[in-house]
């Protein structure tokens, strides 16, 4: 038993010689219960609604205002034309889009039923199910308050909706080019992170030093590998798809690579940050955990970020998976273009450039 009891104070005296370890131990395990405390959530609150409102009265606007008065639903936009309804669906500016027919006001004052039409975002299958039965739902209510409680046949409003982008609903469709994002930016950062870890702990970066070579030429040299072999892994990633899940690939080959180039030179170099942040390999595994937990949860990849507190939102605006999820699921499911992903596209080049150039500031700064 002494010998035990020596060991464990041994195992104490090295958790103080680390205090990073420790840190990690005792904050990182607070934090994730915030995580998963406030901003995961599987409840769907706040879809946003585009509406097109073709009967213009009295009823109708006081429709669209009860929709927007429910705690599911906020209308953010109205438009004048039904197929100008496309667009906010597409690029990813609302999830149900409302078209009120002509003459539905007329339709309920002659005691008939009147339909309105619901589209709906089926990228996100779990959101796409639950909106279908919010909108069952309310329309259920909006008829029973317009009936008359002596009339055997009451009149009421119909929805009728269709799914786009993912009719079926299923899954898949939504997860696997999440998961390919999840998996390519996971595998960049922690092989590169390690592997510079790993040069300074053997002692070969030292080798590296006295050579002919300046900071510039021996980041790009430890990067440029690891950005061919996560460019060969998202690939495999298209190409398992393909063969085993048969997610349809709507949009433009050439782009979906070339962005995925632009985040990988980012998870690159939030690898190479890690690593000038990290003295051993198993520091750099925590660091990159520490890291790549939040940006896995609060990044969309499973939980929608408009459900989550306003400050959970605001910080979610610094995480570059963000903005790769939307454009990659935008160009799988909806086969969009450049002008449609400009509004993800341009954060994700301006995070990119600054985790470089600091990476590449703190990692020519440990050389010296």
């Amino acid at each position: 038993m002494e010998r035990v009891i020596e060991l464990v104070r041994k195992e104490f005296r090295q958790l103080r010689r680390d205090p990073n370890m420790l840190r990690f131990m005792l904050v990182v395990p607070v934090i994730q219960l915030i995580l998963f405390g406030y901003a995961v959530s599987t409840d769907i609150k706040h879809l946003r609604v585009v509406v097109c409102d073709m009967d213009r009265t009295a009823a109708s606007r006081d429709l669209v205002r009860a929709l927007g008065s429910s705690e599911h639903f906020d209308v953010v936009a109205h438009v004048d034309r039904p197929r100008d309804l496309d667009g906010w669906l597409d690029r990813g500016h609302a999830a149900v889009a409302l078209s009120i027919p002509p003459g539905m006001a007329r339709k309920l004052d002659q005691g008939q039923r009147a339909s309105v039409q619901a589209l709906l975002d089926g990228s996100d299958a779990n959101t796409g199910t639950v909106a279908i039965a919010y909108l069952s739902r309310f329309f259920m209510a909006q008829s029973e308050s317009l009936a008359d409680g002596n009339a055997p046949d009451r009149p009421g409003i119909r929805v009728e909706t269709r799914v786009w982008y993912n009719p079926t609903l299923a899954s898949a469709v939504f997860m696997v080019p999440g998961a390919m994002c999840v998996i390519i930016g996971l595998a960049a950062t922690i092989a590169t992170a390690l592997a510079i870890v790993k040069e300074r702990e053997i002692g070969t970066i030292e080798q590296l030093i006295v050579t002919p070579i300046s900071s510039w030429e021996l980041m790009l040299g430890k990067t440029l590998p690891y950005l061919g072999v996560g460019m060969a892994n998202a690939t495999a990633i298209l190409l398992a798809n393909a063969l085993l899940f048969h997610v349809p690939l709507r949009g433009s080959l050439a782009l979906l690579m070339a962005v995925t180039a632009l985040f990988l030179v980012c998870s690159l170099a939030i690898g190479l940050l890690i690593s000038t942040l990290s003295r051993t390999q198993q520091q750099a595994m925590l660091t990159a955990f520490f890291f790549l937990m939040p940006n896995f949860l609060l990044s969309g990849f499973m939980f929608p970020i408009e459900n989550m507190p306003q400050a959970f939102q605001w910080a979610t605006t610094i995480l570059p998976l963000r903005y790769f999820l939307v454009i990659v699921r935008g160009i799988f499911l909806k086969g969009v273009g450049l002008p449609d992903i400009v509004g993800q596209l341009l954060p994700l080049s301006a995070l990119t450039v600054a985790i470089m150039t600091l990476a590449v500031t703190r990692f020519a700064k440990r050389l010296d």
